[in-house]
């Protein structure tokens, strides 16, 4: 570091990092002298980089509060790891904005240096992953953090919102927390139009407008396990009813809370409820538990399950004895 303009940028990854580091301490960390300080921030300032200084016990430097920075000053493996954390996000759908994951990525490819750009792109390009691609559109990144700030502070926020089938709604809402699932954001709280819990998906939410009055949530909010119980209460075409014969402990090891509830009945079995759109998968996965089960209803399941066992006689070869 001993070329001026490296320690005048080094100045700046400081102030980013420290405000508030006293003339004294800046100049321990750059190897300088208090004055050769005073001279860099002045050279920072005539870049268009305000920096200010508070005299006192409590002084020190910092950049004006609200300025903008200019890009960040990353070392290889941190530009290395942004990248590969903005792939990921891409995949997963934890990104938000139709293209600002994108545009992200683009800007830091193309400051790279030449060697790092080209072995990133070669992870890129030869890295396999086991999970499908979230698909549908990403919820807008200013109602994503406004519902953060409002779960913070525990403020209510107004929402614009449309449902499944387009149908638009004003809400008052009391945000308990954000939580992502199976590529999709949601949030869950308390909806005055309703008086209930209700879970919201956040790519629905067309504007959340912060309010001023305050809330506290119940002491035993999870708003993980809330979303999950919501997800697996939504409305399908068929309601399941199924005994399996193993432990509650065992069927809540194996069977996530998207996919039904699971009760201990009197006889030490335990009772899966489940909403399915096709029965025909419902069978699949009772046949992969491997458990013996018993179908209470629909009586289409059972229909289902007869037709899985045929078709899997059938391709093993060995149908049942003449």
């Amino acid at each position: 570091m001993d070329h001026p303009v490296s320690r005048t940028l080094a100045l700046l990854e400081l102030l980013q990092a420290r405000p508030g580091l006293t003339g004294a301490e800046l100049a321990e960390r750059l190897e300088v002298d208090v004055r050769t300080v005073r001279r860099y921030a002045t050279r920072l300032a005539d870049l268009g980089i305000p920096v200010q200084a508070e005299r006192g016990r409590y002084g020190g430097y910092r950049l004006m509060p609200g300025f903008r920075l200019p890009p960040l000053m990353l070392t290889g493996d941190e530009a290395a790891s942004v990248v590969l954390g903005l792939l990921a996000g891409r995949r997963s759908g934890l990104s938000v904005g139709e293209q600002a994951g994108e545009s992200a990525l683009a800007k830091i490819q193309r400051v790279l240096p030449p060697q790092l750009r080209e072995r990133v792109a070669a992870v890129e390009q030869t890295l396999g992953l086991t999970t499908a691609p979230a698909t549908g559109p990403t919820p807008a990144a200013a109602a994503l953090f406004t519902l953060a700030e409002a779960a913070r502070r525990r403020r209510r926020v107004r929402l614009d919102y449309r449902d499944r089938e387009g149908a638009p709604s004003e809400r008052e809402f009391d945000p308990y927390g954000l939580v992502f699932h199976s590529g999709r954001w949601y949030t869950t709280g308390l909806d005055h139009r309703s008086g209930e819990q209700r879970t919201f998906r956040l790519d629905r939410i067309r504007t959340a407008e912060l309010r001023e009055t305050g809330f506290d949530p119940p002491a035993d909010v999870d708003p993980v396990q809330r979303v999950l119980e919501s997800l697996a209460s939504v409305p399908w075409t068929h309601e399941v009813e199924v005994l399996l014969t193993t432990t509650l402990a065992e069927a809540r090891r194996r069977i996530p809370p998207t996919a039904g509830t699971v009760t201990a009945t009197e006889d030490g079995r335990v009772l899966l409820r489940a909403r399915a759109q096709q029965l025909d998968g419902m069978a699949v996965m009772l046949a992969g538990l491997g458990w013996p089960f018993t179908v209470l209803r629909p009586d289409e399941l059972r229909a289902e399950v007869r037709a899985l066992a045929a078709r899997l006689t059938e391709w093993s070869g060995t149908g049942p004895p003449a």
